[in-house]
């Protein structure tokens, strides 16, 4: 008697989950795709890569003898000071004035030699992108004083820094960007 009541309480439940089907659980659109881990440490290759492009930008500013106002990315700016999740937006704010500075630089003898670290910072940008989780509409969490105090310096420099002094800063700031930042957002809450 015990095992057809069982039996006839499993067929009602399996005739219910049929008739009303429970959707599948899935991951945040945002974070599909998310795996800023890969960049927890940058090969030898990208890194020469990078200090060859350094090396040339900076070398082309002594030539120009640009004079500029304090840096923007100062030294005692480090990600570690932001809570975790503001980190990643303080690194792709960084990332995206970096790329536009260096997209539009015009000296056409600095094109092959910013090839491949631009295409590094596209796929970091990319990668960034799809780890970026939207603010629910409801209740967005405003940023703390600190980011929002960053984000500020680099939106306002972007509208009146000249475009040799912005790519002086991106230039002093992109090896910094490459092996501090990006690996401390990597890390995540390891990041010390």
């Amino acid at each position: 008697m015990a095992t057809l009541l069982l039996l006839g309480l499993a067929t009602v439940m399996l005739g219910l989950t049929t008739a009303y089907p429970v959707p599948p659980s899935k991951p945040t659109p945002a974070r599909e795709g998310c795996n800023i881990s890969i960049f927890q440490s940058i090969s030898p290759q990208t890194r020469e890569n990078f200090r060859n492009a350094n090396d040339a930008l900076e070398e082309s500013r002594l030539q120009k003898d640009v004079r500029c106002s304090p840096k923007l990315f100062p030294r005692r700016w480090k990600l570690v000071r932001l809570q975790v999740q503001e980190r990643l937006k303080a690194l792709q704010a960084e990332l995206h004035l970096t790329l536009q500075v260096l997209e539009n630089v015009t000296d056409s003898a600095l094109y092959r030699i910013l090839e491949q670290p631009l295409h590094t910072l596209r796929h970091i940008h990319s990668q960034l992108q799809a780890c970026i989780q939207p603010e629910p509409a409801a209740e967005p969490r405003p940023p703390s004083h600190r980011l929002s105090r960053w984000l500020h310096r680099l939106r306002e420099a972007q509208e009146k820094e000249t475009p040799g002094c912005l790519e002086i800063s991106v230039t002093s700031n992109l090896l910094r960007l490459l092996i501090q930042d990006l690996r401390c957002v990597a890390r995540e809450d390891q990041c010390a």
